[in-house]
C-alpha cells in the first residue's frame, strides 16, 4: 500500500470482523486497525487518519462514546458507526453526541461500504478546503459577498423554469413549466404529484428560485425515510434531553428555512399522528421543538410532493382532507417519462453532458440507434433510471460513441421484464395470428442485430438463417434504413 492511499482506522473488538473489514478496504485505503478505544487513540495520535469506522457495541466503552472524544480532539476526522443494532435511540445518540457522518447496519454490503467510505474521504478533503477558503474569506469580506451573489445567480440560472427543466419543443412538460412560471412568484403552497424519478424536487427548486424567496434557504426532507420522532426532531427541532440521545439542542429545518422554502418529499407517507402535527404548523406558522414549552414563529413556503394519489388517499381515510387542502393550493402533475417520448433524446444528451463532467470521461455523443432504443423503452424508473443507464454506458464505453451494444438487454428489448415484453408486444400488435407472429419476429431480428453490432453473418448464424434469408427479413420488416444508419455511424467512428 502506498502512502498516497487515504487512511482509514477500523475499530472492532472482534478479530474476525476486523479482518473482514481490512480485506474489504485494503485495495483502496491504508487500513489501520484497533481492538478497542484505547488502541485507537494511540493510532490517531501517531498516524494521519481521515476516516474512523467504529463498531458500536464494544466492551468497556461504546463506539458513540469513543467517537464523541474523537470529535473533540480530532474534529476534522470523519466518523462512521457500524452496528448490528438499529435502535432509533442509538441512531439519534450517534448523530447528536458524536456527530457521525454515517450509521451503517450489519450485515453490510462490500460495494455500499466502499462507496460510503469514498464519500467520507471526499468530505474530509472538502472540509479542509472549506476551512482554508473560510480563512481566506475572513480577510476579504467583499469577496465573500460577491461569491454569494455569484452562487445565487448560478442557482437561479440552473433552476430557471424555462432553461433549467430540460425538454423538447413539443414537450408535454411545457404546460407544467408555464404553471411554474405563473405560480412561483406568489407565496402559496404547491403539491407536486408524479411517479418516483420524474423530477419533483427539480420542479420544487424551480418554484423556489423563481420566487421572491429565492435569496432565502431551500431545505428538503424525505418524509418517508424517518420514524415520527426523528422526523419531528428533524423538521421542528428539539431541546436537550427531549428523548434518549438528545444531548444538545437542535434547530429544525423549518426554523433553518425561515424566509425561504421547505420541500416535503413523499408527504403521502406521513402517519396520521404526524399529519395532525404538520397541519397545526401550517395553520399557525409556528413550531414547537420537542421538549420545549415555547413556540417559535416561522415564515416558510411549503412545497410538497408525493407519488401517491392523495385525493384517493383522502377518500380512503388515510390522509387528512384539511391537510390536503393546506398543501394543494396549486397542484402540479408531472408526466412519467414514457409519456415524454419527444423529450428522451434531448434529456439523454443533457444528462450525458453532466455525467461526463462528473466522471471525467468524454465521448462524442449517443448513436441514433441507441436513441431509438431509449425512445422505445417504457422507463418505469423515469428520468432517474435513464440517468443510471447512461452512467453505466459511459463507464463501459471504450469507443467515441455510446452505441446500442452497450445498452442493458431489457432496454434493447424495449421492456422491463419477460412478462411485460410478452404482454406489451401482443397488446401493440395488430391483425391476426400471422401479423402478430411477424411483429415478434421483427423484434427478435432487430434485437439480435443490435447485439452483434449489425454484423449480418453472426446474426444470421444465431438465427439459423442464410445471409440472403436475413436480408429478406430486413426488407420485409423495414429494417434496412436502421441497418444503413448503423453502418454510417460505424464508418464515422
Amino acid at each position: 500500500m502506498g502512502d498516497s492511499l487515504p487512511g482509514v482506522l477500523v475499530v472492532d473488538d472482534e478479530p474476525r470482523s476486523l479482518e473482514t473489514l481490512r480485506r474489504t478496504l485494503e485495495d483502496e485505503f491504508q487500513v489501520l486497525t484497533a481492538a478497542n478505544a484505547a488502541q485507537a487513540e494511540v493510532v490517531l495520535e501517531r498516524e494521519w487518519v481521515q476516516v474512523v469506522l467504529c463498531d458500536q457495541r464494544m466492551p468497556g466503552e461504546s463506539g458513540v462514546d469513543f467517537l464523541a472524544r474523537v470529535r473533540e480532539r480530532w474534529p476534522e476526522v470523519i466518523r462512521i458507526i457500524i452496528s448490528g443494532y438499529t435502535d432509533a435511540g442509538d441512531l439519534v445518540q450517534a448523530i447528536n453526541q458524536s456527530g457521525v457522518y454515517q450509521y451503517i447496519s450489519k450485515p453490510w454490503h462490500p460495494d455500499k461500504l466502499l462507496l460510503k467510505l469514498r464519500n467520507a474521504v471526499e468530505l474530509f478533503h472538502l472540509q479542509r478546503q472549506n476551512a482554508l477558503l473560510a480563512t481566506e474569506l475572513k480577510l476579504r469580506p467583499a469577496t465573500l459577498a460577491e461569491a454569494l451573489r455569484h452562487k445565487r445567480a448560478v442557482l437561479q440560472e440552473r433552476f430557471d423554469w424555462n432553461g433549467g427543466i430540460v425538454r423538447g419543443d413539443d414537450s408535454c412538460m411545457n404546460d407544467v413549466c408555464d404553471l411554474i412560471r405563473r405560480v412561483a412568484p406568489y407565496d402559496v403552497s404547491v403539491l407536486i404529484g408524479g411517479e418516483s424519478g420524474t423530477g419533483k424536487e427539480l420542479c420544487a427548486r424551480a418554484l423556489h428560485y423563481n420566487s421572491l424567496r429565492r435569496d432565502g434557504p431551500f431545505v428538503a426532507e424525505n418524509c418517508g425515510a424517518l420514524p415520527d420522532e426523528l422526523l419531528e426532531s428533524e423538521l421542528f427541532g428539539h431541546k436537550r434531553g427531549a428523548f434518549t440521545g438528545a444531548s444538545e439542542d437542535r434547530v429544525g429545518l423549518f426554523e433553518l428555512a425561515d424566509g425561504g422554502t421547505v420541500f416535503l418529499d413523499e408527504v403521502g407517507e406521513l402517519s396520521p399522528a404526524f399529519q395532525v402535527k404538520l397541519l397545526r404548523v401550517l395553520q399557525e406558522s409556528e413550531i414547537r421543538p420537542l421538549g420545549s414549552n415555547r413556540r417559535r414563529s416561522v415564515d416558510v413556503r411549503v412545497i410538497a410532493a408525493t407519488n401517491r394519489d392523495l385525493q384517493t388517499e383522502v377518500r380512503a381515510g388515510r390522509f387528512r382532507e384539511d391537510l390536503y387542502y393546506r398543501l394543494a393550493t396549486f397542484t402540479l402533475a408531472l408526466p412519467p417519462l414514457r409519456e415524454r417520448k419527444n423529450d428522451i433524446a434531448v434529456l439523454a444528451q443533457a444528462l450525458l453532458r453532466d455525467l461526463q463532467q462528473q466522471l471525467g470521461k468524454s465521448v462524442n455523443g449517443i448513436s441514433h440507434e441507441t436513441l431509438a432504443c431509449l425512445e422505445s423503452y417504457h422507463w418505469p424508473g423515469n428520468v432517474r433510471e435513464l440517468q443510471n443507464e447512461l452512467k453505466r454506458m459511459l463507464v463501459l464505453c471504450e469507443g467515441d460513441t455510446l452505441d446500442a451494444d452497450l445498452l442493458s438487454a431489457h432496454i434493447v428489448h424495449g421492456v422491463g421484464d419477460e412478462q411485460i415484453e410478452e404482454l406489451g408486444v401482443i397488446r401493440q400488435a395488430q391483425g391476426g395470428l400471422k401479423e402478430r407472429v411477424a411483429t415478434l419476429e421483427a423484434r427478435i431480428v432487430k434485437e439480435t442485430l443490435i447485439r452483434h453490432r449489425w454484423n449480418k453473418t453472426r446474426a444470421a448464424d444465431e438465427l439459423g438463417l442464410s445471409r440472403v434469408g436475413l436480408r429478406s427479413k430486413l426488407e420485409r420488416y423495414g429494417l434496412e434504413q436502421i441497418d444503413g444508419m448503423a453502418e454510417l455511424e460505424h464508418k464515422a467512428t
